[in-house]
């Protein structure tokens, strides 16, 4: 059975004890006082919620009222709540633009906040409330670093749209742009879609970053079950943000730290399920990043040695068919957990928040999934028979680089090089037509140091795909993409170019492999002709030389190690 925690081992209140107790913190109490606290609140613990609302994003413009319910949840069940804020990118608002290099800083930022705050104030506890993309990550990792009891509060996903019996979602938006330019829709149909696309508030729908990682914080068991496919404006959001706080204060009793939580066999179940449920590129970077704040053994090549062992099941988009909505309803994140657990693919014994196991959390749901739906395929039936995420290596990507390589058309494309410095001159050569069937595009200088802040490419993809180009034109980036990105792309090519990877040496013209069943990468250049355009190289000027884009150029280490700050 698992190392279970049943027994205070200490007060609840040992922590915040520090500041609160004894004749010398007559000045603290005095601050609290003009609070509202009273005498008897300094026995109870202290818990943090580190509230990400924001009307910066619908992603996270729902969370008030999840971080209300929390606090509610805190106070009913004998806790203080003590409320701080954590920011937020939109990824969706900043793809294409110098906004997006903020996007990642953020993870770093968020990850800062909670464990200032948290350490600073002497939290016994922290209930997170996050929405988009980085908020997950950046969470995590935070609640990692203070290593208190914690619990993340997901803030929903978003309900699709509507336009000609259609679901949309914001990649529908992308995609209309780049067929709008190709001249397939009018101009009248792309304002109706723009419009219409996303009808209040939650993250965005399909198995994108957000979701893909709050499934994944369902699988770790880090959030209550059910929690990462609900929408936000359901009431069981509102029911479960409050439930989540009062588990967090019996974690509090029981002494569960996040560090308790996130092992390397609950890592390799959440990176199972993400491969399961068909989830974003981006999990990659983030759970190395993840990994390395619970200071945890965990590679790149582990995510290919997972994926070679675990199925698709799920039929879900970017390159699926169906939204998180629909996978709530055919059973969520637990029944894929429990036919991955009956198939032997998912450790049982992990512990989660609520101090029970993965196997004990999930002893009532059905062995298989329900037969009046098709969202959930069963194991023995499922969409591939090969997780979708793979690393791919060659004289491209030594360190490895990351494709979703499931569902193609065309797994092995050799093409020339089409070489860009820049996302927006990528962007406009597509959207002008000079991009044809057969090329292979490099988009370089955008990883963690060069871009700086390794921003997504969603505006050239999408525009791909729009033009029709998707299955026929590869591309290859030391940035990262988008969760709602599909086709033949490669991102996170490690070493970045930035940092004198192959991928600087790359020139206009160039032969490129990309061979999504040997898993290579290949530039197809003698490595003498490699070797004379190296040592004539040199490495560009940094473009920010104050600021937070200076800090992250400076400390990010490689998309190969999660491109993170501290790894000193």
């Amino acid at each position: 059975m698992a190392d279970s925690k049943t027994i205070p081992i200490k007060p609840i209140n040992s922590r915040s004890a520090n500041i609160t107790q004894g004749k010398s913190r007559a000045p603290n109490r005095s601050m609290y006082y003009a609070m509202g606290y009273e005498e008897g609140d300094f026995v109870k613990p202290m818990v943090g919620v580190a509230n990400g609302h924001s009307t910066i994003t619908p992603c996270n413009s729902g969370l008030q009222k999840l971080a209300d319910a929390a606090i509610a949840g805190i106070e009913e069940a004998g806790g203080n709540a003590q409320v701080f804020g954590t920011p937020t990118i939109s990824d969706g608002m900043a793809m294409g633009t110098e906004g997006m290099k903020y996007s990642l800083v953020s993870r770093e930022v968020i990850s800062d906040c909670i464990e200032t705050c948290v350490g600073g104030q002497w939290m016994d506890g922290v209930v997170v409330v996050g929405g988009c993309d980085k908020n997950m990550p950046g969470g995590l990792m935070g609640m990692l670093r203070a290593n208190v009891p914690a619990i993340y509060v997901y803030g929903g996903t978003i309900l699709p749209g509507r336009w000609k019996d259609q679901d949309l979602n914001i990649v529908s938006v992308f995609e209309a742009v780049g067929q709008n330019a190709a001249g397939n829709m009018s101009d009248e149909d792309l304002r109706e879609i723009e419009m219409r696309a996303i009808p209040g508030p939650g993250s965005c729908g399909g198995m994108y970053t957000a979701n893909t990682m709050s499934s994944a914080f369902e699988a770790l068991g880090i959030s209550l079950p059910y929690s990462s496919t609900m929408a936000n404006p359901h009431d069981e959001k509102l029911n479960s943000a409050k439930e989540s706080a009062k588990v967090l204060i019996e974690a509090i009793k029981k002494d569960i730290k996040p560090r308790d939580i996130v092992t390397r066999k609950a890592i390799e179940n959440a990176v199972a399920v993400i491969m399961a449920t068909g989830g974003s590129t981006n999990a990659v970077l983030h759970f190395l990043a993840i990994a390395h704040a619970a200071e945890v053994e965990w590679t790149i090549d582990d995510f290919e040695r997972v994926r070679q062992k675990t199925p698709v099941l799920c039929d879900l988009k970017p390159s699926g068919k169906y939204l998180a909505v629909d996978l709530h309803k055919a059973g969520g994140i637990p029944q894929v957990m429990k036919m991955l657990l009956k198939a032997g693919l998912l450790h049982g014994d992990c512990l989660t928040i609520s101090g029970k196991t993965i196997a004990e959390v999930l002893k009532d749901v059905p062995d298989a999934p329900r037969a009046d739906q098709d969202v959930i395929r069963p194991i023995d039936k499922p969409m591939y028979e090969h997780g979708h995420l793979a690393i791919l290596k060659g004289n491209l990507s030594p360190e490895g680089a990351v494709a979703k390589i499931t569902g193609l058309k065309n797994p092995v494309m050799t093409g020339p090089a089409r070489v860009f410095d820049d996302e927006q001159s990528a962007l406009q050569a597509i959207l002008d037509g000079k991009v044809k069937a057969g090329d292979v595009m490099v988009l370089r200088y955008l990883g963690p140091k060069g871009g700086p802040g390794m921003p997504e490419m969603l505006a050239p993809t999408g525009a791909l795909i729009g033009a029709g180009l998707g299955e026929s034109v590869g591309l290859i980036t030391d940035g990262r993409f988008s969760g709602g990105t599909w086709g033949m792309v490669v991102g996170h090519v490690a070493p970045e170019a930035a940092a004198g990877g192959t991928i600087a040496f790359v020139n206009e013209g160039d032969s490129i492999t990309i061979d999504a069943n040997q898993l290579l990468l290949e530039l197809n250049v003698p490595e003498a002709e490699i070797e004379k355009r190296r040592a004539a190289w040199t490495a560009p000027a940094p473009r920010y030389t104050r600021g937070v884009q200076a800090k992250f150029a400076f400390n990010a280490s490689s998309a190969s190690k999660g491109a993170v700050l501290d790894n000193y």
